[in-house]
């Protein structure tokens, strides 16, 4: 009998947290900027922890670890810690690193699609692929525009965060059986 990996099962608990998330952030956007603050920083910071935990497991097998994935880990526990020490000032956070956070994050993902490729397959790679170059995208608009787009985006971050949650299920679910 196979032992379920500890990487799947944290997968499958972020992707139905991002699912839950993108679906009240979808349909409640009015409170999206204020009620969510808080929740956003905590999974901003599980996230970064994901993240960290990613490279520290990659170093422990392979001898290295994706540098990035540190990095991103890092920026996504600052944008949680900030977020949820100081909702008052989540706003201003959210213009300034939730952008941050969807590019570091967007980056990690892409920087270890082949990864996906090889554990997932060809079919969740490109769907990987595509989201988070969506996601570089969006987090870029967001720079650009933060306080339009904060307004105006929540829609955009909703449906995202859905499709951002399935991609991490299809993660977990290709990794439930593996040993790391």
């Amino acid at each position: 009998m196979k032992r379920r990996s500890s990487y799947g099962v944290y997968e499958l608990i972020v992707g139905i947290l991002l699912i839950l998330l993108g679906i009240f952030t979808f349909t409640r956007p009015q409170s999206a900027l204020t009620g969510l603050v808080v929740l956003y920083g905590l999974l901003a910071t599980i996230t970064g922890i994901g993240d960290i935990v990613f490279y520290v497991k990659m170093e422990k097998h392979t001898g290295f670890g994706p540098t990035i994935s540190l990095i991103s880990g890092i920026l996504s526990v600052m944008t949680g810690l900030v977020l949820m020490v100081h909702p008052g000032a989540g706003r201003w956070a959210m213009m300034v690193f939730f952008p941050i956070w969807f590019i570091a994050h967007c980056i990690s993902r892409l920087s270890h699609g082949h990864m996906v490729r090889f554990v997932a397959g060809s079919a969740a790679y490109w769907f990987s692929l595509i989201i988070n170059s969506l996601g570089l995208a969006l987090g870029f608009l967001m720079l650009i525009k933060p306080y339009y787009s904060l307004l105006s985006i929540t829609f955009m971050i909703g449906v995202y965060l859905i499709l951002l949650g399935l991609d991490s299920l299809g993660e977990a679910f290709s990794r439930m059986g593996e040993n790391w």
